[in-house]
């Protein structure tokens, strides 16, 4: 299966770095972390960018066994 990386907001409501999910796409993948950890990840994973084998990855990107996958929120900071 997959293993999805979790970074940012996405990390922080659900409450860990990664999590190993089945889906034939990233749209599959997403749907079954969106049930897993309900609406407040689904309002990250709304705004963020998605990455497979780090190249950036549509919904209906195909995902295979060994794909990683990145959930990448938007992020500010830095130094003021």
């Amino acid at each position: 299966m997959p293993e999805v990386l979790l970074f940012a907001q996405a990390r922080e409501v659900a409450g860990c770095t990664g999590i190993t999910v089945a889906g034939a796409t990233v749209a599959a993948v997403i749907e079954e972390l969106n049930e897993r950890f309900g609406p407040a990840f689904s309002d990250v994973v709304a705004i963020s960018n998605v990455w497979v084998n780090g190249e950036p990855a549509e919904l209906d990107s195909p995902v295979d066994v060994n794909d990683e996958i990145a959930i990448l929120p938007p992020v500010s900071g830095g130094l003021g």
